[in-house]
Formats: structure tokens, sequence, C-alpha cells
């Protein structure tokens, strides 16, 4: 008789994206601290532009402050503007200055959370190489921007599934992270350890090395030479 897997001795590495919000970051930062949870934030640089003491915050607290882009306009494999790749990661770096972890995390935009040909571009794979980014993806999306009040069984469903989740949320004033608690509380009591450090299968650019292939991201497979 097959049995349901559980969370049990299974990691998950929780990130967000998008943020920070004046309105929403803060209750996540709360509810991370009350359940001693480490986690990643991406920012886009228009956002941390106008709420940089939430970043503060967040990197005060342990939480680790990644790059999101400036605009996050559109994946990377959809910008035909020469040049445009590198403005949008080196400006948000440099807004986020001090608060960086030292592999300079970076997230490209996914378009509704697809790992697809369109996430990356040549371009964007050299900016990432030349300025020894490290590049994170994920393999968990529950999709909390479109169902805020259905996001959290989806999300335990994913994180059942492997043994290793990195799951993405977003920080945004959707009505979703009020839920963030009962995720939490859910998966922990399922068995489920909290880690900060993504999984290795996620991570196909560390600093500044492609160190798997980028075949199907539209980054060409490997870095430039």
């Amino acid at each position: 008789m097959r049995r349901d897997r559980t969370l049990a001795a299974m990691e998950v590495c929780v990130t967000f994206d998008n943020g920070p919000d004046a309105g929403t970051t803060p209750g996540v930062l709360d509810a991370l601290a009350a359940r001693g949870v480490l986690a990643t934030f991406f920012v886009v640089g228009e956002q941390l532009a106008g709420a940089r003491a939430l970043a503060e915050r967040a990197h005060a607290e342990g939480h680790w402050i990644g790059n999101h882009t400036y605009t996050h306009a559109a994946p990377f494999g959809r910008v035909l503007e020469p040049g445009a790749a590198r403005r949008e990661i080196e400006a948000t770096q440099a807004l986020i200055g001090d608060l960086a972890h030292p592999d300079r995390l970076f997230r490209p935009p996914g378009g509704g959370g697809e790992l697809g040909p369109d996430l990356l571009s040549p371009p964007a794979v050299e900016a990432l190489t030349a300025g020894r980014y490290t590049c994170v993806l994920w393999n968990a999306v529950p999709r909390d921007w479109e169902d805020p009040d259905g996001w959290v069984e989806r999300a335990l469903a994913q994180c059942r599934a492997r043994e290793r989740t990195l799951l993405v949320l977003h920080d945004l004033p959707t009505g979703a992270m009020r839920r963030l608690p009962r995720f939490l509380d859910a998966a922990r009591d399922e068995g489920a350890r909290f880690v900060q450090a993504p999984p290795e299968a996620c991570v196909p650019v560390r600093r500044g090395a492609v160190t798997a292939s980028l075949a199907g991201l539209g980054g060409e497979g490997r870095a430039p030479t």
C-alpha cells in the first residue's frame, strides 16, 4: 500500500520575491522571527529605493538579501534592448550595497514562475559571470499572488514532492502573506527543517562560474569565453 510522502526529514528553503513592501514585509519578518526561520529576500530595485529600512531590518535579523532586477519588467529572454540586462542587475546591486550577501545572490524574473527559454539570455549570463553573481532559481512556486487564500496546501504538497525544496513566495500586498504563519507551522509540524542555503540543483551559476547546464533556460548552456 502506497504511503503519502510527508515533510519529515525534508529541507525547505524559503525565499521572497518582489519586495520590500511597507504593508507586507514587516508581517513577514515578524512571522519568521517568531519561528526562528531564516529566509532570503530577492528585492526589486524600485521597491528597495522606497523601503530600504525594511531590507536593513531583514539583514539585521539574519536574512539574506538578493537582487531581483531593478524593474522586474520581463524575463531576460524577452528583453531586446542592448545593455538592459546588465543595467537591471547592476542598478539594484548598487542599491543593495553593504546589505549584499558575499555570494552576490541574484534571481531573474520568471514570468509566472516558469523555468524556460525566456528566463535568461546570453547578455544576462555575461553580466552574471562578469559580476561574479550567484544565480538562485527555484523548484517550487505555489503561485501565492494568484491564490492568496489557497496557496498553503499547494506549497505543502510541493514540499512533500522532493527532499530539498526552494520555495518562492512574494512579500507583496496581495493578502497572501497573512497565511505565512499557517504554512510555516504546518510544515514544521510535519517535520520539515527550514534551511537558508539553496539546494545546489537550484544554483546554476555560483560566484560567476557556471556550475550547471543553462540549456533550456536561454543562457546558451555555458559561460561566455
